[in-house]
C-alpha cells in the first residue's frame, strides 16, 4: 500500500535529484551521532512548529533593523523610527499589517544595558499602545492608553540575564525573554488631516540606554554581531539556516528543552552549524516531508483552534510566555495568523476568507455586503476597522482609491441604511457615487478580511471572552 508520506518522500527526491543533477554530487551522510532519515523528518515537523515564530521575527529584524539595503528597513538597533503614513501595498515584511494606526518601530538591543522608553502626554480620545514583544515572539509588556493610562512616563525593558531594582524616575520594568525586543508602537491616526497631530505625539516618544536615563556613565559596549543574513521571502528556501541563527539569541528555558536538545542532534543551535547541502538524498527528503507535514498542522490547528461565528474566526491567539505554556503549534499559528498581533485585552481580530455560507470570497468572481444592524457596531473603548488582504499574499491591495480599510472614524462621512444600519460593499469595482463612501475595495480574486477592535468593551455587549461574547461579528453576504 502507498501511503500519502510515500508519495511526498517519492515526489521530494525527485525534486532534490533534479535539483543537484547539474551539480557537485551530494555528500553522503555519515555522521554517526545523526538521527535515522524518518527521526530526522519528525524532528523538521517538530522544529518547523516550533521555530516558525522565531525565524519570522528573525527576518524581520535583519528587514528593519540590521540590513540597509533590505528595502524595509526602518532604524538600527535602539533607534526610533516614526513613520508618518499608515501601512500600504508596499509594506511587505509583515503580513496583514495594520492601515489605522502609524507606526514607530523600535528594535532593542538589551545586551549592554536596559533601554528606558518615554512617553508624552497623550489627549484621552486618541488611542495609542507600546507593545512590547520579543524573540520568543511573547507579548511581555504594553504601554498606553489601555494599560498604562496617558499621562507622561519613563519605563524600563530589560534582558533576561539583568539583576537590579527599579530605578527611580521608572514607572515599570518588563522582562524579555531575549536580548532583542521589537517595541511596537501605534499611534491613532482620526482621519488624513490628523497627521500632524500624531507626528506631535511621534515627537514625544524616546528611547534611551539606562546609563543615559541616570546620567551615569556607560558601560562597555556588546560587542558587534555578523548575523546570518534572513528575508521574510527567503523563510521557505532557507527555513533551518534562518532558525540556527535565530536560536543563537534565544536562551533556552525548561519550556523548551527537549526541542532544543533534538534540534542539536541535527546541527541547529547555539555552537551548531545547520548543513542542509551535506546531507544526504533521503535525509533531505524527509526533512522536506517534515517541513510539509509541520505546515500543515499549523494550517489545520488556524483552520480548528479558532471558534466560526457567521464565517469569521474569532479567537484569542496572543499573549505572554505563561499564555503560550510551551503549546508550540498554538504559537506557531498566532504568527502565521498575523505576526505581533495583540493580546486579547489591547485588540481583537476576527478574520475571515468565506462568506456566512461558508462559500469562499472571491472578488473576481462575486460583490458582498458586510452589514452592522443598528446599536450593534463593534463595542469598543478606543475604536475599529475592517481591513482588507489579498487571500493569497496578506498584504493589502491596491485599488483607485487607495483605500485599504473602514474604521470607526469614518463614520461620520458614511451612509446609513433607512433603518440606522450600516451596510460595508465589498467588491472590486466601484459601486457608484452612492455607495463610494462604504466602499472596501477587494482584490481580483481571494479575500481575506480582518476586523480589528482595539481596546474591545469587557462588559456586555462585548466580543469577550473571545468565541463567547455576547456580540458577534456579522456574517459577509454575497450579493452577486
Amino acid at each position: 500500500m502507498i501511503t500519502k508520506r510515500d508519495l511526498l518522500r517519492s515526489a521530494a527526491i525527485g525534486a532534490l535529484v533534479a535539483a543537484t543533477a547539474n551539480s557537485t554530487a551530494v555528500i553522503a551522510q555519515d555522521k554517526a551521532e545523526w538521527p535515522s532519515p524518518l527521526e530526522a523528518k519528525d524532528i523538521a515537523e517538530e522544529g518547523f512548529i516550533y521555530g516558525l515564530p522565531l525565524v519570522m521575527n528573525y527576518a524581520v529584524m535583519q528587514e528593519f533593523a540590521v540590513n540597509r539595503d533590505s528595502g524595509q528597513f526602518k532604524a538600527p538597533f535602539n533607534e526610533i523610527n516614526n513613520m508618518h503614513q499608515v501601512a500600504s501595498p508596499e509594506d511587505t515584511a509583515i503580513i496583514t499589517p495594520n492601515s489605522d494606526t502609524p507606526y514607530s518601530i523600535l528594535w532593542l538591543d538589551l545586551r549592554a544595558e536596559p533601554m528606558v522608553i518615554s512617553v508624552p502626554a497623550v489627549e484621552k480620545d486618541r488611542y495609542y499602545s507600546v507593545q512590547l514583544i520579543d524573540g520568543n515572539t511573547y507579548n511581555i509588556g504594553y504601554i498606553g492608553s489601555r494599560a498604562t493610562g496617558t499621562e507622561p512616563g519613563s519605563y524600563l525593558v530589560v534582558g533576561p540575564d539583568w539583576k537590579g531594582e527599579k530605578p527611580k524616575g521608572i514607572k515599570q520594568v518588563f522582562r524579555s525573554t531575549t536580548p532583542f525586543v521589537f517595541a511596537n508602537f501605534r499611534t491613532q491616526l482620526i482621519n488624513v488631516e490628523d497627521m500632524p497631530n500624531v507626528e506631535k505625539v511621534q515627537a514625544g516618544y524616546k528611547a534611551q540606554p539606562l546609563s543615559a536615563f541616570l546620567k551615569q556613565p556607560a558601560p562597555t559596549a556588546a560587542p558587534e554581531i555578523a548575523f546570518v543574513p534572513a528575508s521574510t521571502a527567503g523563510i521557505k528556501d532557507n527555513f533551518f539556516q534562518y532558525l540556527d541563527a535565530a536560536l543563537q539569541f534565544v536562551p533556552e528555558t525548561s519550556r523548551d528543552q527537549a526541542i532544543r536538545a533534538k534540534l542539536a542532534t541535527i546541527g541547529i543551535g547555539p555552537g551548531k552549524t545547520f548543513e542542509f547541502k551535506e546531507l544526504s538524498l533521503e535525509h533531505k527528503a524527509e526533512m522536506l516531508i517534515g517541513v510539509k507535514q509541520g505546515d500543515d498542522k499549523i494550517n489545520k490547528w488556524l483552520a480548528s483552534g479558532n471558534k466560526p461565528i457567521n464565517g469569521w474566526n474569532v479567537s484569542s491567539l496572543l499573549g505572554d510566555e505563561v499564555f503560550f505554556n510551551g503549546d508550540w503549534l498554538r504559537r506557531a499559528g498566532a504568527a502565521k495568523a498575523g505576526l505581533y498581533g495583540n493580546d486579547a485585552v489591547e485588540a481583537m481580530y476576527p478574520f475571515t476568507r468565506t462568506d456566512a455560507t461558508g462559500e469562499p470570497l472571491d472578488g473576481s468572481k462575486h460583490k458582498y455586503t458586510l452589514t452592522f444592524p443598528p446599536g450593534q457596531l463593534p463595542p469598543v473603548n478606543a475604536f475599529w476597522s475592517v481591513t482588507m488582504y489579498d487571500g493569497k499574499s496578506q498584504f493589502l491591495v491596491k485599488n483607485p482609491i487607495n483605500r485599504y480599510l473602514i474604521n470607526s472614524p469614518m463614520l461620520p462621512g458614511m451612509q446609513r441604511d433607512a433603518d440606522g444600519s450600516l451596510t460595508l460593499y465589498i467588491q472590486k469595482d466601484n459601486p457608484g457615487a452612492g455607495k463610494e463612501a462604504n466602499w472596501l475595495p477587494a482584490p481580483d480574486g481571494t479575500i481575506y478580511l480582518v476586523m480589528r477592535l482595539y481596546w474591545p468593551k469587557t462588559t456586555p455587549p462585548s466580543i469577550l471572552p473571545a468565541g463567547k461574547g455576547t456580540w458577534q461579528p456579522p456574517g459577509v453576504k454575497r450579493v452577486s
